[in-house]
């Protein structure tokens, strides 16, 4: 009988892409395959993150419903992984001892191996070392049936920010081999994957080494990408402003198959608030930038994120974020209320500003971001878009589910023959955010 797994996700793409991969490499050693219904699972995961406030206490709730399953069934195994495993480490199993594996981003390889030693011991196993780039060495290129597929380029932050967690949860930014990396493009590009999604913390800050000892930088590596023949779209994510070259905006110009979508945290339009963020760029500069990107591509769409409420914030330092909220013209964003994490600087600087006003600026912040995004909609309305197939439709199980160049959602009237390919869709007028298009027939 096959053995069933079941993984919950928290966080980023970068945690989508590590779930990914405990899957595969589960698979490939003991054969296991992935169910949706914790209930029939025989090793149940939670892959987690710590980035936003109270993220362990939703880890530790859902663990608790866990139990119960565990108590029916005394030969579930339950691992905890990720970023709150990487911050809690053995914590997490004196807390639920009947947590049997703790592992980290960077070991989530030695799954296998961690399962076993639990069974033959008896005892929980916790692994949250930081072995550098050891688990892509080990883990199976992924076999996708969709049209796209992420690639992990490189690990952990070094830009130590004063509110972020990540650089101790995953430690220095380490890079992946060049050739390493290529091959994994190769492999997906020989399997139809067309769009490829470059991840990494900071992936603009790649620094690979290649076979004869030089290192490439990121933009580089977006070139040679591009440039095999079965990469269709290039995407990347999450990039850092101080990582933008020239070099590399220059490729929006020469580059079609770079998407015209770029995600550019900027966090804060205060300059103040950016320098006790410990960012490295001034409002000025990230202007600079997005202006330096819009003469490359024009019409690029810049999407960002931001945090209202940091320690000290004040309502000057406030306005200056709707300033540049307005002056950048930005697309569909993330947005947050400062949350401290355990162990950065900023959970230990003065706060006064209160609860009502923090949740009164994040309110004006996200209607001024979606009215921009709907803006941006309208746009689009009448215009055929070059649109890669993914799914069916989540609201309408006759319809396809495409994402455009730009990072936006349509739904349209397709057959299931679609998916994975690229089709031509005229956005339809009335569409907001999740927009609506008809197919235009090919010749």
């Amino acid at each position: 009988m096959l053995t069933k797994l079941y993984i919950k996700t928290y966080g980023c793409q970068m945690n989508e892409y590590d779930s990914d991969k405990m899957a595969d490499v589960l698979h490939a050693c003991v054969g296991m395959v992935q169910t949706d219904k914790p209930e029939e699972a025989d090793i149940m995961l939670f892959n987690t993150c710590s980035i936003r406030e109270k993220a362990e206490e939703k880890v530790f709730s859902d663990l608790g419903r866990a139990r119960a399953l565990k108590q029916a069934n005394p030969n579930l195994l339950i691992g905890v992984g990720g970023c709150v495993a990487s911050q809690e480490g053995e914590a997490i199993v004196k807390r639920a001892p009947y947590v049997d594996v703790v592992f980290g981003p960077q070991t989530l390889h030695r799954l296998p191996q961690l399962i076993a030693a639990r069974r033959a011991s008896g005892r929980p196993q916790v692994d949250i070392s930081f072995p550098e780039i050891e688990k892509f060495d080990h883990v199976p290129v992924s076999q996708t049936s969709h049209g796209t597929a992420f690639v992990s380029i490189m690990e952990g932050c070094s830009k130590y920010c004063t509110f972020c967690v990540v650089p101790y949860t995953r430690g220095e930014e380490v890079s992946r081999p060049f050739a390493d990396v290529m091959r994994e493009v190769e492999s997906l590009a020989a399997q139809g994957v067309g769009e490829i999604t470059l991840l990494g913390q900071n992936v603009n800050a790649y620094q690979g080494e290649t076979e004869d000892g030089d290192t490439v930088d990121f933009a580089f590596l977006v070139q040679a990408v591009a440039a095999l023949p079965g990469v269709q779209r290039l995407r990347y994510t999450t990039s850092h402003p101080r990582e933008m070259s020239q070099r590399l905006i220059d490729l929006y110009a020469t580059t079609p198959k770079l998407a015209a979508h770029l995600h550019l945290p900027v966090q804060s339009g205060s300059d103040r608030v950016l320098m006790a963020m410990k960012r490295g760029y001034t409002a000025l500069e990230y202007k600079s930038i997005v202006r330096k990107l819009r003469a490359a591509r024009p019409g690029i769409s810049i999407s960002s994120d931001f945090i209202v409420g940091f320690p000290g914030e004040t309502e000057a330092d406030f306005e200056a974020t709707m300033r540049l909220i307005d002056e950048v013209g930005f697309d569909a964003s993330f947005s947050f209320i400062f949350s401290p994490r355990p162990g950065t600087p900023a959970a230990e600087m003065a706060d006064d500003t209160s609860e009502e006003t923090k949740q009164a600026r994040l309110s004006r912040l996200k209607a001024r971001l979606q009215e921009l995004d709907q803006q941006i909609s309208e746009t689009m309305w009448g215009s055929v878009q070059r649109v890669l197939v993914e799914n069916i439709s989540r609201k309408n199980a006759q319809e396809l589910a495409g994402r455009t160049e730009n990072n936006r959602v349509v739904n349209f009237a397709g057959s299931p023959g679609m998916l994975g390919r690229y089709v031509d869709v005229r956005i339809l007028p009335g569409s907001a955010h999740t927009l609506r298009g008809e197919l235009v027939m090919q010749p």
